[in-house]
Formats: structure tokens, sequence, C-alpha cells
């Protein structure tokens, strides 16, 4: 297998900075200028004073007084991605996009017939640079697992290859914190069991990792021995859709509370009707003042598609929430699960997670790259 994971250098921020000589070599943030406005993409020059996305505005703006916000641009940056693409699929049509600036790339059977990956992937940043004007960074190896991680080796502008006989060296000494999947919350655990490295995860045994992590401990106990048997997947199936809002003030009484759940429902059945999804349980996400946050869920045997069938259920799920003594500073609603609970069980309730997404002109937006 010859896996090519591409990702762009700081897309937005760099799209931003090509479109206006004026930003070029300044430290600016991709986001939205509010009190609870979250950084975006951060450029080069604004990570030096130690701004990274999905950062306060505000703390920021303190880190680096000179900071210059500006507004996102979506449609451009999806012009670009289009762009990407265009290129990907004169080498192969393996695509998986991860995002707009992010994809992996199934090059085993090309249709160049170039035999090596780190060739294609030379050439594929170089035509990305002629095309758009701008950098990415690429990483090369047989599983999706480490051409992820080769990809940020070097970055920006980088090229890294992890061949198949290195790979076990490579991951051993890779910090956790470097491996697929292992965020904060997880890295703190480990750290507790005294798993520090590659190494320290590939010597703990299977047992204590799936006792400690579940599922997740059998993917780790994998990574950590270079295994990682996902396809390329070209076509991605839409399992959920979503929106969430970040308020500029703090809400907590019922009038506040009832109109915005209500337009949050108008933005979902808008988007519902963009996607021509179809699904059967209704999401509820609510973030406190203090960052706690709960998901609540319903099915039904019917799929929800209008305002009429949104609303009454999204009030159900609120009815819940003690949000009088609890200020709300995140509302998000979604819907999913296509194939939908058995007629014959009618509504439950169930635990569901959803990735939620911002409403474009939302302060909420945020990614990491």
């Amino acid at each position: 297998m010859k896996i090519i994971h591409v990702d762009m250098d700081q897309f937005f921020a760099a799209v931003e900075q090509r479109d206006n000589p004026e930003l070029r070599g300044k430290p600016i943030a991709v986001g939205h200028d509010a009190e609870r406005g979250v950084v975006s993409t951060a450029s080069y020059e604004a990570r030096r004073y130690g701004v990274h996305s999905a950062q306060s505005i505000q703390v920021a703006k303190r880190l680096c007084p000179q900071l210059i916000i500006v507004e996102p641009h979506f449609q451009r940056y999806k012009e670009v991605s289009g762009q990407l693409h265009e290129i990907f699929h004169d080498y192969t049509d393996l695509i998986e996009p991860i995002s707009l600036d992010e994809a992996f790339l199934d090059v085993t059977d090309n249709k160049r017939g170039m035999a090596l990956g780190v060739d294609i992937a030379r050439e594929i940043k170089q035509r990305i640079h002629e095309v758009t004007g701008l950098t990415a960074s690429a990483g090369v190896s047989y599983c999706k697992f480490l051409a992820k991680i080769a990809s940020d080796w070097r970055k920006p502008d980088g090229l890294t290859v992890i061949h198949p006989d290195r790979a076990l060296d490579f991951i051993a000494q890779l910090k956790v914190e470097k491996i697929w999947g292992v965020g904060q919350k997880t890295a703190e655990k480990m750290h507790h069991m005294g798993i520090f490295t590659g190494r320290d995860l590939r010597d703990t045994s299977l047992t204590r990792l799936t006792q400690t992590f579940g599922k997740m401990g059998q993917v780790f106990y994998d990574f950590s021995r270079g295994i990682d048997n996902r396809p390329v997947v070209s076509e991605w199936e839409r399992k959920s859709v979503s929106c969430e809002r970040t308020f500029e003030s703090d809400i907590n009484d019922n009038a506040s509370v009832t109109i915005h759940l209500y337009h949050t429902v108008l933005e979902l059945v808008r988007r519902i009707e963009k996607n021509k999804f179809e699904g059967r349980t209704l999401t509820l996400k609510v973030k406190f003042l203090d960052f706690q946050q709960i998901t609540r869920s319903i099915t039904v045997d019917h799929i929800l598609r209008t305002k009429d069938d949104i609303l009454p259920l999204a009030k159900q799920l609120m009815q819940g929430v003690a949000y009088q003594a609890h200020p709300i500073r995140l509302l998000g609603l979604g819907v999913s699960n296509q194939k939908g609970a058995p007629q014959q069980e009618g509504r439950r309730w169930i635990e569901l997670e959803l990735e939620f997404e911002p409403w474009p002109s939302s302060p909420a937006i945020s990614r990491q790259d």
C-alpha cells in the first residue's frame, strides 16, 4: 500500500494572506472578533506568540497585541479545496477527504504509473503551489496512521516518508500526544500509567489498555505496532446534520432560550433540506457558563424534516435542562440515525454524541491544522 496524506499549511490564514498582500508576513488569526470568538486558524507569524487554533480570540489578542483578526470567507476556501481535489484526481480516484484542506490518497495503483509514493507527493505539492499559490505538507507511508503523522512532521511545506522497515523505530520515539486518537485527557491517563512514548505504549499489555480505554485500547495497541488496516474510503456517507451557536452573552431566561432554540431549529431544517438528509434521532447539545456540557437525544419512528417535526422534540429535550441556575453559553441541535428505530419501539431516549457544525457566522468556529 502507498498512502499519502496531504495537509495544507495554515490553510484559512494562507488564503487570506494570498488574497490580501497587506496581510502577508503579519500575525493574523481567522475568526470572529467578539467577546467569545475563537481562532479558526492562525498564521505562522501569530503562532510565534503562542496563538493557535481553537483559542479564545481575546486570549490571542493578549498574547499578540498586534494580531490582525480576519473574518472567515468559507466560499473562497471551498473554491480552493475544489482546486486541490482536481489535482488529486489526476493521480487517483481513491481520495478520502478529511476536511476542506486535507485528504488521504491511495496511490498504490495510480493513474500516472509512478512507482514511488514520494515522487507523487512531491509532484502534488508542486502543482498545488503552481495552481493555488499555497503550500502543503505531505506524508507518505503504508497506512493512514503513519501517513497522517508524517504530514505533520516537517510543517510547513514538508514532505516526510515513513518506510515500513523504519516504522517501529519511528513510532517508538513518538510522544503519545502525537498518536492519532490521543487527546489531552487520554494523554493524561496514559501518563498516570507511565506511558509517555510509543515504546511505552507498545510495552503495555492489550488487557490493560482495553480495561482503561475500552475499544480504543485495541486501536492504541495496534498503532504502537504500526498496524492500521483502515482503507482509504472514497465514498463518504453523511451520518448527521447539525448546527451550534455560541452566544455573545450567556442566556438563562425562558424567553431568550425559546427564541434561540427556535432559530436553531430553523437553521437545522435549512441544513437538512440542503443535504437531503433523513434521520430519526434529534440530539440537543448544551454548554454552560462553566464549560460543563450535556447532550440529550430522542429517537422517533418517523423522518425529521420540518420545523413542526423538530421544534416540539427540541422543547421536550430542553425541558430537563436547568438553565435558570446554569446559564447557557452554547446551544446546538443535530439529526442523525438514518436507519432509525424499529417501528414498534416508538420513542426512546438514547445516549449519542454528534460532531456539531458551527453556523457560518458563529464565533464558535474552530479547527486544527
